[in-house]
């Protein structure tokens, strides 16, 4: 899609950390790849869950939520997400056949892609699998659904999407 049709308007926006936002998606993403660059990642990059949104409400991007059936169900999901799980069940047991199940729902591999899993962790390994198996614009959605650990070892207190006021659905 074109810059021109991202249609939220941001010259004085912050997002939720108080930062001010970057004009276009394509400077949200441009940004995004400079850092992965410099950092080596293998794919195209990570996103703050609020910029994650953004681009996905906007329909500048196609949100995808690596996490188990049971994490959706229990801890909750974002509503218009597509489900392709990176791992499975409560042994967190690899989905050999992530990518071509990424590659039924997703059938543009050209597509700006970004992953949700808890923390961020399984979701930059699956963006890594994504990238080899062809698609060239997946993101890692950073700080993931839940976020990172506090000192008492609970989540969701610590960045992540639910953390930001992003919204979210529980069954």
């Amino acid at each position: 899609m074109s810059d021109s049709t991202f249609s939220i308007t941001e010259t004085s926006a912050a997002d939720s950390r108080g930062l001010a936002v970057a004009s276009t998606p394509q400077a949200i993403l441009d940004d995004a790849r400079q850092q992965a660059l410099a950092a080596g990642l293998p794919y195209a990059g990570s996103l703050h869950p609020d910029d994650a949104w953004r681009l996905s409400q906007a329909g500048h991007a196609v949100l995808v939520d690596v996490r188990t059936a049971e994490e959706r169900k229990f801890v909750g999901y974002v509503a218009d997400a597509i489900h392709v799980p990176w791992a499975t069940g409560t042994a967190l047991t690899r989905n050999p056949r992530f990518a071509k199940e990424l590659e039924s729902k997703v059938k543009d591999k050209s597509a700006v892609i970004l992953l949700l899993c808890r923390s961020g962790k399984r979701s930059a390994a699956a963006a890594e699998a994504a990238s080899k198996a062809g698609f060239g614009n997946v993101f890692n959605v950073s700080e993931g659904f839940e976020g990172d650990l506090n000192e008492a070892q609970q989540r969701g207190q610590v960045g992540g999407w639910r953390f930001h006021h992003l919204p979210w659905i529980q069954d």
